[in-house]
């Protein structure tokens, strides 16, 4: 038997005023998302449950990147991407540039066992409302205050970065079980995909690890970051080294980010080079820990 852990992000990125503004409200909303992941382990569900349990709850805080909220494409829509990843048998799932599942995550859940891993846009909202996901038409996501963001974008200010939110867990049974979901970058042009859909750069789980990335898309896809932590510590690298040496291979790629990981000894990482990263611990009993910073 292992004692549970959960641990949950919701994005690297700038100290902005707004995080500074809703300092609380983002800590209740961390809170929320983990104490909703450890009602379902305490309900008997397993970690792939509680991670969705916990990404779902992000995905409905207006103020994270992914879901309702998410950030806006250069053309004003909102495209989202998402992904679920079991360690005991490496089975994942994932979905990119959908515009109508509410939650993107149970999108990505759906194809958690089926024969093909990843679809994208309107099939992969298909394929999910087919199987019971709620949807929404594309313009609910669209929210005044990423309107507002977009538009100080183009005007040459700089409205800060959040991107992406996840979270990683291990189970009273041993299983590890790692989600991620994003609405991607502000401004970003219509069909970009960065790494939170991509099995081994933003998501990851095995029998070893379980990952969740966060920040410049690009460079934690060319390194593979998600699945290298694994490697790293499949060859015995203790956690927050490997964790460590993974952002350092980000920065050589000229990017910045953060990631959070649980292993199987129930041993938490959650580094990040950025201004902030809001994140969150939890363990057996209730145990909470929350930093924004």
């Amino acid at each position: 038997m292992s004692e549970p852990v959960i641990a949950v992000h919701a994005g690297a990125g700038t100290y902005s005023d707004a995080l500074r503004q809703h300092e609380a409200a983002c800590r209740d909303a961390l809170q929320a998302a983990l104490e909703s992941a450890g009602a379902a382990l305490e309900d008997g569900q397993d970690a792939v449950a509680a991670v969705r349990s916990a990404v779902m709850a992000m995905e409905s805080f207006a103020l994270f990147n992914a879901g309702f909220g998410s950030a806006l494409c250069a053309d004003g829509s909102v495209e989202m991407s998402a992904a679920v990843m079991r360690g005991s048998d490496r089975a994942a799932g994932a979905v990119a540039a959908i515009t109508r599942t509410k939650h993107p995550i149970v999108g990505a859940h759906a194809l958690l066992d089926a024969p093909q891993v990843l679809m994208i846009g309107d099939r992969a909202d298909e394929y999910a409302a087919a199987r019971g996901a709620d949807a929404w038409e594309p313009s609910m996501f669209v929210t005044e205050r990423q309107r507002r963001r977009l538009e100080e974008r183009e005007a040459g200010d700089s409205p800060g970065e959040h991107g992406t939110v996840g979270a990683v867990c291990l189970d009273s049974a041993g299983l590890l079980a790692a989600a991620t979901s994003t609405g991607g970058r502000l401004g970003q042009p219509p069909g970009r995909v960065g790494d939170t859909p991509l099995i081994g750069a933003g998501t990851w789980a095995d029998r070893t690890v379980a990952v969740s990335c966060t920040g410049e898309g690009e460079a934690f896809i060319r390194v593979g970051a998600a699945r290298l932590l694994a490697a790293l510590v499949e060859q015995g690298i203790a956690l927050e080294a490997a964790a460590q040496t993974v952002l350092d291979e980000v920065h050589s790629c000229g990017g910045g980010g953060g990631l959070i990981a649980v292993d199987a000894r129930g041993n938490v990482a959650t580094p990040f080079s950025t201004e902030a990263m809001p994140r969150g611990v939890w363990r057996a009993g209730g145990n909470l820990t929350l930093e924004l910073t």
